[in-house]
């Protein structure tokens, strides 16, 4: 039994090749993990990287050591990203991660992540078999983690929440901004989900355009709910918003909307559905508030973090703030 270091494999006794074609290869049995059989032209070139290493020939430990962990980059929490990019074939991505799992754990890695891109979905078996599970997945690929440490598992889990908006939007006549939902016969504010990096105020602004066509300025939030169970027992955040309208014109979303009007508040307070249902009803009394007390809500100020420069917003009452 001949060993390279670092890459597990085995030639059948007694054999010396010579710089070999695939079929003289195959013909001699060279095997790795278990496999007895070619796959793709991937693993030939390694197979061929290993036949140089027994023969001694010039630079083949430097190339054989390419193939002996995968490519990673350490996260900022004592782990390592593996971001698979190349093709590369089953038998040579089992022989690496095992490899690349022994030498993390030498390391003391903690947190293990494999991002493969859907081209390369034929991976995933593999991955999973060696103990890794699904994390979460978007359209272009699936993320994959793995905890290293005999210990409890610290891994965080994927999102738990998406995030959506209501709008309210009131002009000078006491006027909402409404529309009917398809099928439904009730008036509605503009709802909708924010976009992946999409501020609240810029989603609420958003969302009235869509539906209505009408430009909006964002005033502040003035209330949110926190439901539990939504989305494929996800949890939902909506925030409630007041905004101001800058242009009148409606030009309504045609694929969502059957109306829109505006139409005066204690009209679209008195529908059934306001009166009776919990969270419209409350609704409706914040925005009488809002309306005869200027309830004060919270507004963005932007701001920054001891460990980055990238700006994010902190809603608060920032007139409670005023001494």
């Amino acid at each position: 039994m001949k060993r390279a270091q670092g890459v597990f494999f085995s030639v059948v006794h007694g054999y010396q090749p010579p710089m070999p074609t695939r079929n003289k290869i195959v013909g001699r049995r060279i095997r790795v993990m278990g496999h007895n059989k070619w796959r793709n032209g991937t693993d030939f070139q390694f197979w061929c990287y290993l036949c140089k290493s027994l023969m001694g020939q010039n630079g083949v430990e430097d190339e054989v050591r390419k193939f002996r962990v995968l490519p990673a980059c350490d996260d900022e929490h004592g782990g390592v990203i593996v971001d698979m990019k190349e093709p590369m074939g089953p038998t040579v991505f089992q022989a690496m991660l095992k490899a690349s799992l022994s030498q993390w754990k030498l390391e003391g890695k903690k947190g293990a992540w494999i991002k493969l891109p859907i081209e390369l979905a034929n991976l995933v078996e593999i991955a999973v078999k060696e103990g890794f599970w699904y994390h979460h997945a978007e359209p272009r690929y699936l993320m994959l983690a793995y905890w290293i440490p005999e210990t409890k598992i610290a891994i965080p889990a994927n999102a738990t929440h998406q995030v959506r908006i209501g709008a309210i939007v009131m002009n000078d006549k006491r006027e909402e901004k409404v529309g009917k939902f398809q099928g439904t016969g009730i008036w509605k504010i503009p709802t909708g989900i924010l976009e992946e990096g999409e501020d609240i105020f810029a989603g609420a602004t958003r969302e009235v355009k869509e539906e209505t066509g009408i430009h909006t300025e964002f005033v502040d939030v003035i209330a949110f709910r926190h439901l539990h169970k939504c989305f494929f027992d996800k949890s939902d955040l909506c925030f409630l918003c007041m905004l101001q309208p800058v242009s009148f014109d409606i030009h309504k979303q045609d694929s969502e909307i059957e109306e829109a009007q505006w139409m005066p508040f204690e009209e679209y307070a008195d529908q059934p559905v306001v009166q009776n249902h919990g969270i419209f009803k409350h609704v409706k009394n914040i925005c009488l508030a809002k309306i005869k007390k200027g309830h004060a809500g919270w507004t963005p100020l932007p701001i920054t973090s001891l460990f980055s420069d990238q700006i994010s917003y902190l809603y608060m009452n920032q007139e409670g703030l005023k001494l």
